[in-house]
């Protein structure tokens, strides 16, 4: 179990070699675009050297990307603002897109040295990152008094099956932002090894080490499970009598990439 989202103590430019990849592929960075319409590609070429594709998990709305790795496999969160970039066209969520430029920040969130442009890439969209961020936003209105003034925020999405680990770690940073709070990545089994609960009333003989007598003060933990290709849970538990779940949820997208979902079952401690 980790902290996740803390900034990173080294500031630094650090060029993407192992980083850029071409459109829809891992691999060495590459100083020729993908293919893309004539009137853009001889502008793309002159205006930087790297690119890289990325998923848009959320920020199309504002211009503040918040993008995941297209492999999958980085747990880096990306953020591009796009003012006074070159665009092809409206960003949206879900979709995948090229980004060009020179380098990038060591930091957390990464963030873009002399980005240039952002380029379609033709790729059908699929904006499941955010059906589950419309997912926790309506159970963190749901029975609010669990969540209201939270000191510490706790995110567990290692159950979700049908995300990278680059989305995810985009998702728990898109969500800690939208409330001003820095993530607690783990399941509730590893926040209380680490002592973030504390006990709720003394336990009797033989319970010393059940996780339900606990609670978390000022604090709350955002479990999602399972898959939006079958069925998915969702949860919200701040101590072992005040819980709120989504159960047996279904979802559906759309054939513009969006996502609506059904709750199956609603329960409350």
């Amino acid at each position: 179990m980790k902290k996740a989202l803390l900034p990173s103590v080294v500031l630094c430019l650090v060029l993407l070699a192992g980083c850029g990849t071409s459109a829809g592929s891992a691999g060495a960075p590459s100083t020729q675009p993908p293919e893309s319409p004539a009137d853009t590609s001889a502008v793309l070429i002159d205006q930087a050297p790297w690119f890289a594709t990325f998923r848009v998990v959320a920020g199309a709305e504002s211009g503040e990307l918040v993008l995941a790795a297209s492999d999958g496999t980085s747990g880096e969160v990306y953020v591009l603002n796009t003012e006074g970039l070159s665009l092809d066209g409206p960003v949206e969520n879900g979709e995948l897109i090229n980004v060009y430029y020179d380098a990038v920040l060591e930091s957390f969130p990464c963030r873009f040295s002399n980005a240039s442009a952002v380029e379609h890439t033709g790729t059908e969209r699929d904006d499941r990152c955010g059906l589950y961020l419309q997912v926790l936003e309506d159970l963190w209105e749901v029975d609010s008094g669990l969540n209201t003034n939270l000191e510490e925020l706790g995110v567990d999405f290692s159950g979700l099956t049908d995300l990278s680990d680059s989305e995810k770690a985009a998702l728990t940073w898109a969500f800690g932002n939208a409330h001003g709070l820095t993530p607690i990545t783990g399941t509730l089994e590893e926040i209380w090894e680490e002592g973030y609960l504390t006990p709720m009333t003394e336990p009797a003989e033989g319970y010393e080490d059940s996780v339900a007598l606990y609670g978390w003060e000022g604090g709350c933990l955002f479990t999602l499970s399972g898959s939006a290709d079958g069925t998915f849970r969702a949860e919200k538990w701040a101590s072992g009598l005040g819980a709120y779940v989504f159960d047996a949820c279904t979802a559906k997208m759309g054939e513009d990439g969006s996502w609506t979902y059904t709750v199956g079952a609603e329960a409350i401690s």
